[in-house]
């Protein structure tokens, strides 16, 4: 019963990324001592750190600021409806969640442990598009830019801290990965006390 439940909260888990983004991308620099901060979500990209944040002046026009910075170093200017990932991912994470939901009820520990190791392959696919995505965004620059300088890429950082001219970009996972990675561990542990109680009725 106790490895049900933990299944249950680990689906349940899933919700968060319907209200909460996945990832975090901040530019700082003199000329915006608040800092230019990008929420990415499961289905957008904006500036809006959580479902219920209000829209404030700076929330709405966040992609519109990084786009004109984005236009004077030759890089694309970002679109939500450019990316394919956000007409598919909501339902990628709403088909998990209920899968979870009804291996919890199946009951069966093996599945426990496939769940898991789902979640940890879409994790990894997930990270790497990312990357790619930057990637993409950083190198892929236009040549009749305003700003050029040889050798220069403008790729973000993929976790942490990085230079790109005068700002200084910042990249770390919010709370939708967080509750990700939460739900993966929960499948594990309850995997491990479907054993333990397995071998107790054994006994």
């Amino acid at each position: 019963m106790k490895a049900r439940i933990l299944m249950v909260v680990a689906s349940l888990l899933l919700l968060f990324l319907f209200l909460f983004p996945i990832w975090k991308i901040k530019l700082d620099a003199p000329q915006y001592p608040e800092g230019i901060k990008m929420y990415i979500w499961i289905s957008d990209i904006n500036g809006k750190s959580s479902f219920s944040a209000q829209e404030t002046d700076l929330s709405i026009h966040t992609i519109d600021n990084i786009n004109i910075l984005n236009h004077y170093i030759g890089m694309k200017h970002i679109h939500a409806e450019d990316f394919w990932e956000f007409k598919y991912f909501p339902w990628i994470i709403g088909g998990m969640l209920v899968l979870g939901l009804i291996i919890a009820f199946a009951g069966k520990r093996i599945l426990y442990l496939a769940w898991a190791a789902l979640m940890g392959v879409l994790g990894v696919l997930g990270m790497y598009d990312f990357y790619q995505w930057e990637y993409d965004y950083g190198h892929n620059l236009s040549e009749t830019a305003q700003i050029k300088i040889p050798g220069m890429a403008y790729q973000p950082p993929f976790f942490g801290g990085k230079e790109l001219l005068n700002f200084y970009a910042e990249s770390y996972p919010s709370y939708g990965t967080y509750a990700m990675v939460l739900a993966a561990i929960l499948a594990l542990v309850a995997f491990c006390v479907a054993k333990k109680c397995n071998k107790c009725k054994v006994a």
